[in-house]
């Protein structure tokens, strides 16, 4: 595969992923109402769902699931359900009072959280879906092995994985959580909202593909 070809994917992928939307919601989340670690795994947890979706892609699967509207709008309506339960259970819990005793560590239940709420989110991310679906099918040359078909969908999951990783270190650290502790309530709240608005405008889109 030429680097022209490597590179296009790179920098479509970037932007894609900077883009807000659910993912970057909720590494936002899990940093705040956990720790740094809390995101990093929540950035995992979101490239292992980008490991489904570049498996459905490459044995056809994604084609039928681009031409069905019923599949693809129970997809979106799926993972919109999804976005507004999380920020129902933000906005529900109760406020944590921030201590800069807080350990940088995660124990294995809440590791195991933080990579599902990852993980499902990404899956049933209709943004995610329509992006590896072009992915495939318009930035990557037809003729292209399936070896470098798969070496493209490895680089977008690495790719995620590092951005929101430097996302959750610069929100998990502990200098600036104590500069907005008195905030992360409201913070926490407000990203609660932004969920259940982001599924709902997800379930308010237009299907077209």
């Amino acid at each position: 595969m030429h680097i022209e070809s490597i590179v296009t994917v790179l920098v479509v992928g970037f932007f894609v992923i900077i883009t807000p939307g659910p993912n970057m919601a909720v590494v936002i989340k899990n940093t705040i109402s956990g720790n740094t670690f809390s995101g990093i795994f929540t950035s995992i947890g979101l490239a292992l769902g980008n490991l489904v979706h570049i498996t459905y892609c490459l044995i056809g699967i994604g084609l039928i699931i681009s031409k069905s509207i019923i599949i693809f709008n129970i997809i979106k309506i799926l993972g919109a359900i999804y976005l507004i339960y999380l920020g129902i259970m933000i906005i529900k819990s109760k406020q944590k009072i921030y201590s800069e005793n807080i350990k940088e560590s995660v124990s294995k239940k809440s590791v195991f959280k933080c990579l599902l709420n990852g993980f499902i989110t990404d899956l049933l991310n209709p943004k995610a879906t329509l992006f590896f679906l072009s992915l495939f099918t318009q930035i990557i040359k037809a003729d292209s092995t399936i070896l470098e078909r798969i070496f493209c969908g490895a680089l977008i999951a690495i790719l995620e994985v590092l951005c929101f990783s430097i996302l959750s270190i610069i929100i998990g650290n502990q200098i600036v959580k104590r500069m907005i502790s008195r905030m992360i309530p409201i913070i926490e709240k407000i990203t609660g909202i932004l969920l259940i608005l982001l599924g709902i405008r997800i379930i308010f889109t237009g299907s077209s593909k």
